[in-house]
């Protein structure tokens, strides 16, 4: 439009405004979503090393069988104390029962008495359930279902099922135990397959927490001393 007493245009005030530039979205969505992975991974990371921090400390067990019975029941639920003899730095991965890598320094013998959780000689992908009989350097044999440990009759507070069967001495050798079940008649244990070297134990039977009726600490037997229980 030209001034009719100039030859300058003048602007018109209906010119196109400059048009506004929006910024991609794409790279916050990006950013966004990495954000979601980084948080997810961080929560599957301390999930996994709370397992692998508990699981170093303590362990359920799940009793599979009657070889425990009258004391330990098929089903029942335990919790195991893995420090109670060789305590260490255990890397598995509990849900495909896979282990990474291990490293224990054995600073207890277990005791006469003891209830143990430990992995089967003849397979290792196993766990059995035990009680601790025999000791490094003793001489264990059943005569008539009745256990004796270096020619002395075993006390048996903890009330098992009698056996009724004999089994030959065997002389434990060193960082051996001699287990046995409480059932005795229906127990795989030392008097088939032989003593059970300790760096299988798992660890101590603490406690009893499932089913409710069934809760309770594992009670303790001091046996060290077999004479003080002749007569």
């Amino acid at each position: 439009m030209i001034d009719p007493d100039t030859t300058e245009p003048i602007p018109s005030n209906s010119a196109e405004p400059n048009p506004v530039v929006q910024p991609s979205s794409a790279p916050t969505a990006a950013a966004a979503g990495l954000a979601l992975v980084w948080e997810v991974a961080q929560v599957v990371i301390l999930a996994l090393l709370m397992v692998m921090l508990i699981r170093n400390f303590g362990q359920n067990y799940r009793i599979d069988g009657i070889s425990m019975e009258p004391n330990f029941h098929n089903g029942q639920f335990l919790i195991v104390n893995r420090f109670a003899y060789c305590p260490g730095i255990h890397l598995e991965i509990p849900i495909v029962n896979t282990r990474l890598w291990e490293k224990t320094w054995c600073v207890r013998q277990p005791r006469r008495g003891d209830v143990v959780i430990f992995e089967y000689p003849r397979d290792i992908s196993r766990d059995f359930i035990k009680r601790v009989v025999g000791l490094p350097g003793e001489t264990v044999e059943v005569i008539g279902g009745k256990v004796y440990v270096n020619g002395q009759m075993m006390p048996e507070p903890f009330g098992p099922n009698p056996g009724s069967y004999d089994a030959p001495p065997i002389t434990v050798g060193p960082d051996e135990v001699y287990v046995m079940g409480d059932n005795r008649n229906n127990s795989s244990d030392s008097h088939i397959w032989g003593t059970l070297p300790q760096k299988l134990i798992i660890g101590k039977a603490l406690a009893s927490y499932w089913p409710p009726q069934f809760w309770s600490v594992v009670p303790r037997y001091d046996l060290t001393d077999l004479s003080a229980y002749q007569e």
